[in-house]
C-alpha cells in the first residue's frame, strides 16, 4: 500500500393507452379510460387519491457492491409491503445470514425471507429463467414460500446460453482488456435490449416466442458459424428448454410497474434494492470496468417504471472500508498483508463466483462522488467489527493526480489508475465491537472513526452494522434514516 499522508485530524405527453397500463390479466378500454385520461387529468388527478403512509425507499451500494445490501434489505423489509430488484442479473449476490442458516439471493430481492413481503424483479434486470427457477427451488427447499410472493415485470429481458458463450468469446479475445465479468450472458443481453432486439419475458411467454426467438438465433448463429462454435451451441434444444421455463415461470409474471404503482396509490410502502454498486454503475462507474446496468439511484426508476416523485429517500450502504471484485482502478487498495488480513477477517469471497475480493481503505472522495451522483439521505456502515483490532486505520481523504492533490473522482481510466491515494491515519479501538448495539456503547475510537466518516463525506452516517446477523445492525436515535423508517 503506497501513499501520501496527511496530518492527523480530525415535458407533457399524452401516455399511450393500451402499452402504458397493460396488465398480465388485460384491461377493458373503459378502465383505461380511467387509469389513463390524458396528461393534465393524469399529473393532478391520477395520484391525487394516493394515501401516504411510510416512506418509498432507494437502497444502494456507495462503492463497487459487496456492501451488505441484501442483509440491510433484508432488516429493513419487515417495514415494507414491497422490495424491488431494479437492475443487473444472476452476476449480482446478496448473502443473508438468519441463525445458523445462509440465503444466497442472485436475482430475488432479499424481501422474500420476510412472509407477506411482495418480492418484485423489475423491467430492469436481465433474467435467465434456468438460474432463477434454480433460485426458487433452491429457496422453497430451505422452507421459503417464493411464488406466493415473488412477480416479474414481463419487461424484463431475457438471457440465453448464447449470450454467455458471446461473453466469453468478447473477454477472451486478443488484445482486449478483460474487465473481469462473471461471463453469466449479463452484457450480451443488455446489448441485445438497447440494440432493439432482444427478447423479453413477455415475449417468452406469448405465443410468438418460437417466431421471435428464431429471428435472434439466426443473428447469434452467425457469430457462432464465424467463431466455429456451432457444435457447442445447440438453438433447437435451448428453444425446447426455454418453452419449459416458461410454462413454469408463466404464472409470476405480470405488469410490476402497475403492480407498484397500484400498491404506492393504495399507500403502502416499497423498497428498491439495487444490485452491485454505484461504482460499477454503466454511466458514473469506472468505464469500462463496470456493469452493463444502471446501478445508481436513477435506475430504480427506470428499472421499475414508479415516477422519481414517488421516491421519499435514498440510502447508501459501504463498508467501514472498501473492495472490488474483478478488474479496474481501486486507488485505496492495500496489497500488503494487511490487505490479506482484511480479507480473511471480513470473509472478502464472491457470494456468487467465490472470487476473492481485492481490499483497502475507505476512500472518502469516491464515497462522496457516489453520494452526489444519488443524493444519500444517509448512510449505512457495515462490517465496523472486522476493523477491530487494528492499532491504526488508514482512510484515503484526497488523491494524488499527476503530482496535484484532487479531491474529486477523475473520469478517464488513466488518471483513476495514476491515482496516488493521500491518507489520513486514524487510531483504531482494538477491542471487540460485535454485539453492541447502541451507538454511545462502542469504543471511543470507533465512534470518532464514524464521525470522521460522516464529517468528511458530508452524508450523516444512519446505522452501523457490526456483525453478520439481522440483529447486528443498529438504527441511530434522531437520524433521518430513523425517521425515513417510521
Amino acid at each position: 500500500m503506497e501513499g501520501r499522508s496527511l496530518g492527523g485530524g480530525s415535458k407533457a405527453a399524452s401516455l399511450p393507452r393500451m402499452a402504458a397500463l397493460r396488465t398480465g390479466t388485460g384491461i377493458s378500454r373503459r378502465h383505461l379510460s380511467t387509469f389513463c385520461p390524458g396528461p393534465l387529468r393524469y399529473n393532478r388527478e391520477f395520484w391525487a387519491g394516493t394515501a401516504k403512509s411510510m416512506s418509498n425507499l432507494i437502497v444502494l451500494g456507495a462503492q463497487w457492491g459487496d456492501e451488505g445490501k441484501g442483509k440491510i434489505v433484508d432488516l429493513f423489509s419487515e417495514k415494507f409491503h414491497a422490495v424491488a430488484r431494479y437492475q443487473g442479473g444472476h452476476n449480482a449476490g446478496h448473502t443473508v445470514y438468519i441463525g445458523e442458516r445462509k440465503f444466497v439471493l442472485k436475482l430475488i430481492p432479499s424481501g422474500v425471507l420476510r412472509a407477506g413481503v411482495q418480492a418484485v424483479i423489475g423491467n430492469g434486470v436481465v433474467i435467465d429463467p434456468k438460474a432463477l427457477l434454480e433460485e426458487i427451488h433452491g429457496l422453497e427447499a430451505m422452507g421459503v414460500d417464493v411464488k406466493p410472493q415473488l412477480k416479474i415485470s414481463n419487461r424484463a429481458h431475457v438471457i440465453f446460453p448464447f449470450h454467455r458463450t458471446l461473453e466469453k468469446i468478447s473477454e477472451g479475445r486478443e488484445g482486449r482488456i478483460a474487465i473481469g465479468t462473471t461471463s453469466r450472458g449479463i452484457g450480451p443481453c443488455y446489448e441485445d435490449k438497447i440494440a432493439r432486439r432482444g427478447i423479453r419475458v413477455a415475449d417468452l411467454v406469448d405465443s410468438d416466442f418460437e417466431q421471435l426467438y428464431r429471428a435472434l438465433a439466426e443473428d447469434k448463429q452467425l457469430i457462432a458459424d464465424a467463431f466455429k462454435l456451432t457444435d457447442r451451441v445447440d438453438f433447437k434444444e435451448i428453444l425446447e428448454q426455454y418453452k419449459q421455463y416458461a410454462e413454469e415461470i408463466r404464472p409470476l409474471v405480470c405488469d410490476t410497474q402497475h403492480l407498484l404503482n397500484g400498491l404506492i396509490r393504495e399507500g403502502k410502502s416499497v423498497l428498491f434494492e439495487g444490485a452491485q454498486g454505484t461504482m460499477l454503475d454503466i454511466d458514473f462507474g469506472t468505464y469500462p470496468f463496470v456493469t452493463s446496468s444502471s446501478a445508481a439511484a436513477g435506475g430504480a426508476c427506470t428499472g421499475t417504471g414508479v415516477p422519481p416523485n414517488r421516491i421519499d429517500g435514498i440510502v447508501g450502504v459501504s463498508k467501514a472500508y472498501i473492495t472490488r471484485v474483478g478488474a479496474g482502478p481501486f486507488p485505496s487498495e492495500d496489497l500488503t498483508e494487511l490487505g490479506e488480513e482484511i480479507r480473511r477477517r471480513g470473509n472478502e469471497f464472491g457470494s456468487v463466483t467465490g472470487r476473492p475480493r481485492r481490499c483497502g481503505w475507505f476512500d472518502v472522495p469516491l464515497l462522496r462522488y457516489t453520494a452526489e451522483v444519488n443524493g444519500f439521505d444517509s448512510l449505512i456502515i457495515t462490517k465496523l467489527d472486522v476493523l477491530d483490532e487494528l492499532k491504526e486505520i488508514p482512510v484515503c481523504v484526497a488523491y494524488e493526480v499527476d503530482g496535484k492533490v484532487v479531491y474529486e473522482m477523475p473520469a478517464s481510466t488513466r488518471r483513476m489508475e495514476v491515482i496516488k491515494p493521500v491518507f489520513e491515519r486514524l487510531p483504531g479501538w482494538r477491542t471487540k465491537t460485535q454485539g453492541i448495539a447502541q451507538m454511545d456503547k462502542l469504543p471511543k475510537a470507533a465512534q470518532s472513526y464514524l464521525k470522521f466518516l460522516e464529517e468528511r463525506t458530508g452524508v450523516e452516517i444512519g446505522s452501523v452494522s457490526n456483525g453478520p446477523e439481522r440483529n447486528e445492525t443498529m438504527i441511530i436515535p434522531g437520524s433521518k434514516l430513523e425517521k425515513l423508517l417510521e
